[in-house]
């Protein structure tokens, strides 16, 4: 049994009659009645009860389709998945990442969706969420990962995580066996931040300006390997997503007596156009994505 005698089977059995589904299938009787017979043989069963100008099902043949009508969708919806797959023989995704994102959990992602898709390209630019929504907005970037917060109107978004942004100080800092910090214990330490633009550095200047902070910052960069070296060296201390402790030794999470969590999210131009490889990266991020 294959696709093609399942589909002249279905066609006699709409058609009921063997003219009729010969031009149906544009071809000759004869080899419909041959294709039938030679199906009926395979399955030692009567599928049709046949007259000069009709043919019924039998028992049988209403059994079987059910099953051929379910197995021919399944070969057409595979037949229309790979013709859009097609479109991604070639193209390319254009993703904004921040820093902390795109070193601690976007690599597997986009090895993964390039195991998947090896013909297409991911240009990937670090930047901060400021700076991403700028070049979503003016058309250089397809795709961003920024802080689901103040989102410009000209932006949709979908949730992508939720990570707790925490005090991040060295092991051997007296700050590491706290349970916790207060922002005002926070603020009273020499800081090293990312520059401005970065959502992590739009967080701290937000507590500042709600509570009338003045933040001590010593370093200022947006080398995410050189503030952690600051960190490890009890140079000074940051405020970090919790992601980025869980994977790098000798520096300690410390969480802010008022919990602060983020929201994470992917971004793109309202009115703009998502290629299918653009369609495609949301997809896989999405499957990929539990949090």
């Amino acid at each position: 049994m294959d696709i093609r005698q399942l589909t002249y089977f279905v066609t006699l059995a709409e058609t009921a009659n063997f003219t009729r589904a010969a031009e149906r299938l544009n071809i000759a009787q004869p080899a419909l009645s041959v294709a039938i017979k030679k199906l009926e043989g395979q399955l030692e069963l009567p599928l049709f009860y046949r007259n000069e100008r009709k043919v019924v099902l039998t028992h049988e043949g209403e059994t079987l389709l059910t099953h051929a009508r379910l197995i021919l969708q399944q070969v057409k919806d595979a037949n229309i998945a790979m013709a859009e797959l097609k479109g991604l023989e070639k193209g390319e995704v254009r993703l904004g990442l921040p820093s902390m994102l795109g070193s601690y959990y976007f690599p597997e992602i986009l090895m993964g969706f390039k195991s998947r898709y090896p013909n297409l390209k991911l240009t990937i630019v670090e930047a901060g969420t400021q700076s991403i929504r700028r070049m979503l907005l003016n058309g250089e970037l397809d795709l961003g990962i920024i802080h689901n917060s103040d989102v410009p109107e000209q932006l949709e978004t979908e949730h992508l995580l939720r990570s707790q942004m925490v005090a991040v100080v060295s092991k051997d800092s007296e700050l590491a066996q706290q349970e916790s910090i207060t922002f005002s214990e926070f603020f009273k330490h020499e800081l090293v931040m990312f520059k401005e633009g970065y959502f992590h550095r739009e967080f701290i200047d937000s507590v500042c300006l709600q509570y009338g902070f003045e933040p001590h910052i010593a370093f200022e960069t947006n080398l995410l390997q050189m503030i952690l070296k600051i960190v490890r060296n009890d140079f000074a201390i940051t405020a970090l997503l919790e992601m980025v402790t869980e994977h790098e030794k000798d520096v300690v999470a410390v969480p802010f007596t008022d919990r602060i969590d983020l929201e994470i999210a992917i971004a793109w131009r309202k009115n703009g156009y998502l290629s299918i490889a653009d369609r495609a990266f949301m997809e896989f991020l999405k499957s990929t994505t539990n949090n």
